[in-house]
């Protein structure tokens, strides 16, 4: 019954994209993901070849964010593109698709939150800082946020497993949304609650930080100006926290939506298609460019990787 109602959904949903042509949205994937992929492999090597920026947690945790969208990126792209086409794909393909999108964007929200609480310490707590959150130790909160990211994930898959068993047929379009769906109720329960307290400790946590960072803040002078940097700064990451924080949020929202009784549900498709091909990547096309503009060191950095580049290109051409 389960298999069955997956298919159906899957077989109904393909129609739906077919017949309205919401198969382009796969153009604002391959743009807002390439776009990305310009600048965060560059990035990334930058952070991770230069000492100076390498002895930074902050940086370390940048790294690691940049290192969990890019995989993100790489595989929402494989699967917006094969639920365009309608690819039949192997149900474990699909469920390794789904496991490590699960597993890429929680570690994605999860590092963007400490990277406030490492910013917290950093100014509450200036002369033991180096002491609190050396490099060696957050290294080590890097590798436990990979295994907080994978637990939600591996439980679902388990869940499938137990629900659906080995043998499932395969199907035209692979999302998370339908095979959650397809649980049972109290799983689903458990499911939404997992999701829902994570997303509020993690906002809970962040509004400390930033509340505490205000008050501490506040008698130095940097927020007289309205146009300050330290105002700016915030605005910032207030964005981009929102736009990691929205997709997961409208995705809750479109699970306790759908119903079994699914027939033509064009707007629940082009809900999804949204999240997925849109909201879901906004954040992580503005990562990079937020950090290289707002940080001085990564910046200079990154440009005299590009200068030496292309200063060595010159000298091979003449």
């Amino acid at each position: 019954m389960t298999q069955s109602f997956i298919v159906n959904i899957s077989v109904e949903w393909y129609s739906i994209m077919d017949t309205r042509h919401l198969d382009l949205f796969l153009i604002p994937t391959v743009l807002l993901t390439s776009v990305t992929m310009l600048v965060n492999p560059v990035l990334s090597i930058c952070i991770l070849c230069f000492p100076s920026l390498r002895q930074e947690t902050r940086y370390l945790l940048l790294a690691n964010t940049l290192f969990a969208d890019m995989l993100f990126l790489t595989i929402n792209l494989a699967m917006v593109s094969c639920n365009s086409v309608g690819l039949h794909m192997p149900h474990s393909l699909c469920e390794f698709m789904m496991v490590s999108m699960v597993m890429t964007y929680s570690c994605s929200v999860i590092t963007v939150t400490l990277m406030v609480v490492d910013t917290y310490v950093a100014v509450r707590w200036p002369l033991r800082y180096k002491e609190i959150l050396p490099p060696s130790r957050a290294k080590k909160i890097i590798m436990s946020i990979w295994v907080m990211a994978a637990v939600c994930p591996v439980s679902l898959l388990v869940m499938f497993q137990v629900v659906m068993g080995r043998s499932q047929p395969s199907r035209p379009v692979c999302l998370m949304l339908i095979a959650l769906h397809s649980l049972e109720v109290k799983m689903k329960v458990g499911v939404h609650l997992y999701f829902i307290i994570a997303i509020s400790l993690c906002t809970a946590l962040i509004l400390y930080c930033y509340i505490h960072l205000y008050i501490i803040t506040k008698t130095s002078g940097i927020w007289r100006s309205r146009y300050s940097r330290a105002r700016m700064t915030l605005l910032a990451h207030t964005l981009l926290l929102m736009m990691y924080f929205v997709p997961a949020l409208v995705f809750a929202v479109e699970l306790a939506l759908l119903k079994r009784e699914t027939n033509n549900d064009v707007v629940g498709v082009l809900i999804d298609l949204v999240n997925m091909c849109i909201l879901m990547l906004l954040p992580r096309c503005c990562t990079p460019y937020l950090y290289i503009l707002r940080y001085r060191e990564i910046y200079e950095t990154v440009q005299q990787v590009l200068w030496k580049k292309r200063h060595q290109s010159q000298r091979s051409a003449a």
